[in-house]
C-alpha cells in the first residue's frame, strides 16, 4: 500500500527588486507552495508569477499570512490584539485567493508565518483568532497548522480540517515545540542530515527532538523554508530519500499515527 505525504515551502517572499530564495527550482521540488501576502514578505507581482507558475509545475498553494514587518520578515511578535490579528488573517487570504483567482490558480489551504504561526504552539487564544479569521473568510479551506500546537488541537476541536506539519530544516526542543530562532542550532543547514532525519521522523509518525526523543504526533506535510540557502538542497535531498522510502509524494493527507 502506498504511503503518501506532502512537502512543503515557503515561497513568493521577495517584493520588488529584492529576490528571496529560489523559487523556480523550489517549485520543481515540492508538491505545496505556501506563498507570501505582502505582509512579511510578497506583493502584488510577486504573488501572480509564484501562483501562476505553481499552476504550470502542478504545485498546490496555500496563503501564508504573517505579521505586517517586512523589516523583520515576519519572525518577531508583535504585540496585535486579538481581534486585529483575525483582521490581519482575514486581509491576507482575501487577497491571495484573488491574487490566485487572477493567475488562473486556486487556493487549497491556509498555513501562518513566522512568529504568528509559532505564537499558535504556546498560545491558544492565537490560534483561536487565526481560526475565527478562517472560519469567517474561507471555511471550506483547510489550515496547516505545527504538529502538537494549539491550533492543530483547537482546529480539530472545532472541526475545521487540520494538516499537521513538521520541519525538515528547524530544531525541536524536548516538549515537541522549535528551537527559538535566536539559539544555536535552531536552522538546520546540513541538507544530508536533515533529509535523513525528515525521513526518519515520518517513518515513525513523530518529532525527533535535539536529544533524539521521539513524540508521536500525525503527519500530512513536511516543510523545507525557501529562504533558508541550502533550502533547494534541502529540498531535494529530502524528496529524493522519501521517494526511496516508498513515498508518493503529493499534497494532502499523509501518515497518521
Amino acid at each position: 500500500m502506498n504511503r503518501f505525504i506532502d512537502i512543503n515551502a515557503d515561497l513568493g517572499e521577495g517584493w520588488g527588486h529584492y529576490q528571496i530564495g529560489n523559487d523556480d527550482a523550489m517549485l520543481s521540488i515540492v508538491s505545496s507552495a505556501n506563498v507570501a501576502c505582502g505582509f512579511h514578505g510578497g506583493d502584488f507581482n510577486t504573488m501572480a508569477h509564484t501562483f501562476a507558475e505553481a499552476r504550470r509545475k502542478g504545485v498546490t498553494i496555500g496563503a501564508h499570512p504573517g505579521f505586517p514587518d517586512l523589516w523583520g520578515f515576519g519572525r518577531r511578535i508583535i504585540p496585535f490584539s486579538l481581534p486585529e490579528i483575525e483582521r490581519i488573517v482575514a486581509y491576507q487570504v482575501g487577497a491571495a485567493r484573488s491574487m490566485a483567482a487572477y493567475a488562473g490558480h486556486e487556493l487549497a489551504y491556509v498555513k501562518t508565518h513566522g512568529a504568528l504561526g509559532n505564537l499558535t504552539e504556546k498560545d491558544p487564544e492565537v490560534a483561536h483568532a487565526i481560526l475565527n479569521a478562517l472560519k469567517a473568510v474561507a471555511p471550506d479551506l483547510p489550515v496547516m497548522a505545527i504538529a502538537l500546537s494549539h491550533l492543530e488541537t483547537i482546529g480539530r476541536e472545532r472541526g475545521m480540517t487540520v494538516l499537521s506539519e513538521i520541519f525538515a530544516d528547524r530544531a525541536y526542543t524536548e516538549d515537541g515545540h522549535l528551537v527559538s530562532r535566536k539559539e544555536k542550532g535552531a536552522v538546520l543547514h546540513d541538507a544530508d542530515f536533515a533529509a535523513t532525519r525528515a525521513v526518519r521522523m515520518i517513518q515513525a509518525g513523530a518529532i525527533e527532538t535535539v536529544s533524539g526523543r521521539l513524540l508521536p504526533t500525525r503527519i500530512d506535510s513536511i516543510c523545507v523554508h525557501g529562504d533558508n540557502a541550502e533550502a533547494v538542497d534541502i529540498a531535494r535531498k529530502v524528496r529524493t530519500q522519501l521517494e526511496e522510502a516508498g513515498f508518493t509524494i503529493r499534497h494532502g493527507t499523509g501518515v497518521q499515527v
